[in-house]
């Protein structure tokens, strides 16, 4: 019961982080080509639950991972294998840069700091690729 209390706070942190935190990455728009008709699956039930105690680091990366997963259970639902992963990877490489900005804002280490820039270098480019693939091949 302790679990499930505990997944169910977690949860509801997710949501209250995805409204009070929007990451660079959430701002590069996910393919409308990839989206379903995918409910929360009462996330907004959980909204109003505070996560106290938590760092902005960490509050910042529980809202990445929150758009990130939403985006990839949305892709991963397409029918077509090749649509699947194409939209599952686009949304797992925004996670990617949402987790790499973090860093970059609250980072200390220069060793971490270039290891996320370069994340970020690779991870756009091979959006850039899958969306034009997608665009070009979705009807």
């Amino acid at each position: 019961m302790k679990t499930i209390k505990k997944t169910i706070a977690l949860a509801g942190g997710l949501a209250f982080c995805a409204v009070a935190y929007q990451p660079a990455a959430a701002q590069t728009a996910y393919p409308e080509k990839c989206k379903s008709d995918m409910s929360s699956g009462g996330d907004m039930a959980m909204q109003g639950h505070a996560m106290s105690g938590m760092e902005e680091h960490q509050k910042e990366s529980m809202s990445g991972m929150k758009a990130m997963n939403m985006n990839m259970m949305q892709g991963m639902m397409k029918k077509d294998a090749d649509v699947s992963f194409a939209c599952g990877m686009i949304a797992h490489h925004m996670g990617a840069i949402s987790m790499a900005e973090v860093e970059l804002k609250h980072g200390d280490s220069d060793e971490m700091k270039a290891m996320a820039q370069n994340v970020i270098d690779a991870q756009k480019k091979e959006i850039e690729e899958l969306t034009a693939w997608v665009e070009k091949e979705v009807k």
